[in-house]
Formats: C-alpha cells, structure tokens, sequence
C-alpha cells in the first residue's frame, strides 16, 4: 500500500515538472516570436548598427518657357543627417567650426533629432554648401552618427516670373499627415506652378541601403543592392509663358503697384502674368529662404501677394461692352439706340457724372467715348424689362449673362490660388433693403462697373480673350506641355461659350476699335493705345478708390482679325485708363507681336513713372 502511493506521487511529481519545462519552453517560444516577428525594436536597434538607409532625392523637373528657353532647374545641394543612437562624444568646438555653426544650435538640434527618433535619421543641417561639405567629408569619421544625403535646391536663369513660377518650400505636419510620400524634412511646391504642377515635377524618391562599420562609415551595398530604390527624376515641363514679355512687363511695372494678365485667345495660354512689386525668385532658396521670407512678409506693399489672382478690383468701364452685348442679347438694345448725355446721368435725384463729349451716341459711339449715361440706360432697360415679372428675375437673368464670361466664379485654371471675385445675388439686395425694396436704379452703379462688382485681373484678360473670340474661350492655363507619357487636363482644349450670340461681338469690337484708333479730335478715349501697322481693340476704365486715387484699367487685344494677344492691365492709383494703363499694355502688345517698339519715346514715358500710392489703399484693396 506505501509502496503504491510512492509510486503514484512520483509518477504526479515528473507530470509536474514536464508539465513546468514545457510552459517555460512556451514562454521563451513566444517572447522570441515577439521579438522576433511582432516588436521591431530589437530589430531595428541590430540593422541600425550595421545598415544605413539613405534616401535618394530626383532631381525635380526643369520648367522651360513656350520657346523652350530654361527657366528654372536644379543644384545640387547637402543635407547633414543625424542618427541619434549612434552618436559618440565628439570634439564640438571643431564640429561647428566646419559648418559655421554654434554650440546652442547643436544642442537644440541634436534635441529635435532625438524627439524625432533615436533609431531613424533625421535633418541636423539642412543645405550645406558644396565648400562646407568637401571640408566635412575628409573629417566625418570622427563624428559617428553623422552622413550626407545630397539633394537639390531651385536656381533660376532670370530674375523674373516668381509669382508664375513659384517657390519651393519644406512640408509641414498637416501636408505629412495627409500626404505618405513626404517626410519630415521633404520640400514641395507652395505656389504657381511648383505647386500646381508638383505631383510631376517632384519625381519619385529612391533608397540606397549601405553597410557601415563601427566608425559609422560606409563599407558597401548591403545584399549587392537588391533593396536599393532608384530614384525616378521628374517630368520637366513647357510652360506657355513668354519669358521676354514677361521680363518685359514685370520692367513697365517697376515703381507701380497692379498687374498686367496677358493671353492668346486661340488657345487660353497665359502668355504673361505680372504682379507688382514682385520679388527675385532666388530670394526663396536655400538657407536664406526663412530670413527673406519673413522681410518678404512684413513688405507693406506686400511682394508675395499675387495680384493677378487674388486682388479684386472693380472693373470700371471696361464693364460696359459686357453691358451692351446683354442689352444686344435681350433686345433691350440695338446698334442705333442713342441716348442723350449732359454731362451726367440724371434720375430721382441721383447724380452719376460723364465727361462731356458730342451728344447724343449710338452704341457704338458710347463704347468710342465710354459714355456713362448711356450705359445707365442701357443697364436699367435690361433689369426693368417687361418680359420679367420681376426685377428679381431680370437680375438673374443679367447675373447669368455675367458668369458666363468667367467672373463671379473660379475659372479653373491650373494656379492653385485664385480668386473668384464678386457678382451679387438677387439675395444680397433682399438683405440690405428687403425682397420688394429695391429697383434698378438701387443697383445703377453696376451700369458702369463699380458697386458690388469684383473680378481679378486674370477674369479681366480672360473677358477680353472671349471678345476677341467673338464669344467662347478656353480656360487660362500656364502649362502647355508635360514632358514624359502626361496630358493636360481636357478642360484646357475645351471652348467655354458665353450666353451671348457670336454676331453681338462684331458690333461691340467695332466699337472698341474706335476708342483706340479714332481720329483725333473724335473723343476716342484710348487713342494712347495706338500702334502704327496694328489694328488694336480696346477699351478704358478708371475704376474709383474711395481710399486714394482711382485705378488706371485698360483691356485690349490685336489684330483685330485673328488675334493674338488679349491683355488687361490694371495700376493701381493710376488715374484714367488712357493714362497708364492703356500705354502700358500698347507697349506689350508691340513687343509680343513686333519684337520691337515703334515710339521709343511712350517706353521712356511708362518706365520713368512713378505712380503715387499709398500703403492704406493696397491694403484695402486686399
């Protein structure tokens, strides 16, 4: 009977103990596979000792004008990365006086670093010069933790064209929560076509894995380069800009504050885009990005902003050939409908002033001589026709005819910024004077386009280029090719018709016509626009400014039979239309379709002006 028990408690003793090593087998099987497979740690701590990923950078693509000369491309650039695990004391003071660097921003950055990661490399100094890194590389041994990955920054071969181009700048953490391909320390394009165009320009990054020893320095491809990524340089893209007009114009703007917007109407390429003051595009690269940038900034005349995107402006007379090709389409006007002037339009006690000229005009007499009584006329017969119930619906009818020329709206083009300027609804007057509250003459200040009007420069040009298409244009858009198996967009190749009949057109460029080559003496209004051999069309207006002078506007395009340029210039405080504007945009118009200007003194006129402005003003029209 012991004997049995004996037996028995021995044989429950050895199932305990195999029982007790194969739990312990268990838990080392399982903290291995944890190790091992699920926690990287381990893993990442071991190759991190031995391997280093570097990242290679393309080349971004190079940006080219319509004539194929080089704008923008590349130089080469160094960046100092940092692995904070495998750092070793180093000699410091040596350190910084290679990089020209201090021993605070060492400390700070050697901070961030480790924040960041203790494992994964990250960016100790960003763009060091080729000089300073020959002078490192001899040395980098004795800094383990240390290595270059090369990169490049923009260079420009002309000091022109910032606001269409655009710059280059680092991601932030918005861009790198919603974007996976950018990394900390990543750059991407912040406006113009950088930005816009950046999903092809930026190429695709690559990976080189390498072998490093304990002095952190490189001994070969790891696995003979089987994890290596080549990096795929990107696209360069044909931009449909002038580089010539465009330096040109940029020149005529100097000491000016405004834009000039100009377009070939056949095709809706942007053939110049000037915002003035502007800025040298190299001012934004490299290491000297964050100072010029904040001066930049803080510039009360504001250089970044681009106006021919973003300042809305009232579009003064030129609105008026808008006004009377919706008169036309309505029937509410017609070439021989006259209107008397006296020097003001008059009615109910409201007062809006005219320049005196030769009375009555016929419609295309009032375009000749930018008559505003006509057009009072003309305005409050479209919104008091009696085919409409109501002014409500005539307005929407009127508002309809507006947006089809591309305003109130974004024009879709291919900047990433703009604006899409101001036509009010039938709702904004039911909240200022009641749904029954107002009438046409409530609005009679939108007859000569001011009021609650907005359009940008960029609207204005394209409104110019529908009129010399005799009624439809293509949206504007600044690329005209993307190197590489890419197309444009289709909406680029695409006619946008406006909501008037072709036929109204050849009444209103009749007119327009007129106000540039007139005879002298015929009260033409923008006979500063004339060049010899060059059928010009335009039209003159003088948009006011309760906070300082009025603005100077003129559109125009030539020939007038299959033309080539359509062109809005806007300067602000710059008084009439003819005074400024109009001469301004004569003399790009001749440079783009001569090469050469005919009255050199006109030249000598525009780029000694300096247009009196005033800091409030720009602000204002902000």
């Amino acid at each position: 009977m012991l004997h049995s028990f004996i037996v028995d408690s021995f044989a429950n003793r050895r199932h305990i103990i195999r029982f007790i090593i194969i739990l312990i087998g268990l838990v080392y099987i399982v903290k291995l596979f944890v190790i091992q497979v699920v926690d990287s740690t381990y893993k990442l701590t071991a190759s991190s000792n031995v391997l280093r990923y570097v990242t290679q950078f393309p080349a971004r693509g190079l940006i080219y004008d319509r004539e194929g000369k080089l704008l923008v491309y590349n130089e080469a650039a160094y960046d100092l990365m940092v692995i904070p695990r495998q750092l070793e004391p180093f000699d410091t003071t040596e350190f910084c006086q290679i990089l020209d660097i201090t021993k605070e921003y060492v400390d700070e950055a050697l901070r961030r670093a480790k924040e960041f990661s203790v494992y994964n490399s990250s960016i100790f100094l960003k763009q060091v010069s080729s000089k300073t890194y020959a002078n490192l590389q001899e040395k980098l041994y004795k800094y383990p933790g240390f290595f270059v990955q090369a990169r490049t920054l923009r260079k420009y071969t002309l000091e022109n064209g910032a606001h269409l181009l655009g710059y280059v700048g680092e991601v932030n953490n918005k861009i790198i929560e919603s974007n996976e391909y950018y990394k900390s320390g990543d750059y991407i394009g912040v406006s113009g076509i950088e930005q816009s165009y950046e999903e092809y320009l930026r190429g695709q990054k690559g990976v080189n894995v390498y072998l490093v020893d304990v002095h952190n320095r490189i001994q070969g491809s790891y696995a003979n380069g089987r994890l290596d990524r080549k990096a795929k340089v990107g696209s360069n893209i044909i931009s449909t800009i002038d580089s010539d007009l465009q330096a040109y114009g940029e020149k005529l703007m100097r000491n000016k504050i405004g834009s000039i917007v100009a377009i070939e109407p056949s095709t809706g390429e942007i053939l110049a885009l000037v915002s003035s003051p502007t800025y040298n595009p190299e001012l934004l690269v490299g290491r000297i990005r964050t100072k010029n940038y904040v001066t930049l900034m803080s510039d009360t005349l504001k250089p970044l902003f681009n106006r021919a995107l973003m300042a809305q402006y009232p579009p003064g007379s030129t609105f008026k050939v808008v006004n009377a090709l919706i008169g036309m389409q309505e029937k509410t006007l017609f070439p021989y409908t006259k209107y008397e002037c006296v020097g003001a339009y008059y009615s109910r006690g409201l007062r809006v002033g005219c320049h005196f000229h030769r009375s009555p005009l016929n419609l295309i007499e009032s375009i000749q001589m930018s008559c505003n009584t006509y057009y009072c006329n003309v305005f409050r017969s479209i919104l008091d026709n009696k085919k409409y119930p109501s002014i409500r619906e005539s307005f929407d009818k009127w508002r309809e005819y507006i947006m089809s020329f591309g305003f109130g709206q974004y024009l879709n083009s291919d900047f990433g910024n703009e604006l899409k300027g101001l036509v009010p609804t039938k709702q904004t007057y039911d909240r200022i004077y009641g749904e029954n509250g107002w009438r046409s003459l409530t609005l009679i200040s939108m007859a000569i386009g001011q009021g609650e009007l907005g359009t940008t420069p960029l609207q204005m040009a394209n409104m110019t280029a529908a009129i010399a298409n005799r009624g439809y244009y293509y949206t504007p858009h600044v690329v005209e090719e993307i190197e590489g198996d890419f197309d444009l967009d289709e909406r680029f190749y695409q006619k946008n018709y406006t909501k008037i009949d072709s036929n109204y057109f050849e009444i209103v460029i009749e007119g327009m016509d007129l106000a540039v080559n007139g005879e002298p003496g015929s009260g033409s209004t923008a006979r500063s626009a004339q060049i010899p051999e060059i059928t010009v069309c335009g039209k003159t207006g003088t948009a006011e400014n309760p906070h300082g002078k009025d603005h100077s506007i003129f559109i125009a395009f030539a020939p007038k039979k299959n033309p080539k340029i359509a062109i809005a210039v806007y300067i602000e405080n710059g008084g009439f239309g003819s005074t400024w504007a109009a001469p301004t945009a004569k003399l790009m118009i001749e440079e783009y379709l001569n090469d050469s200007i005919s009255v050199p003194w006109w030249e000598e006129y525009v780029l000694n002006a300096e247009i009196n402005y005033n800091a409030e003003t720009s602000k204002h029209m902000e």
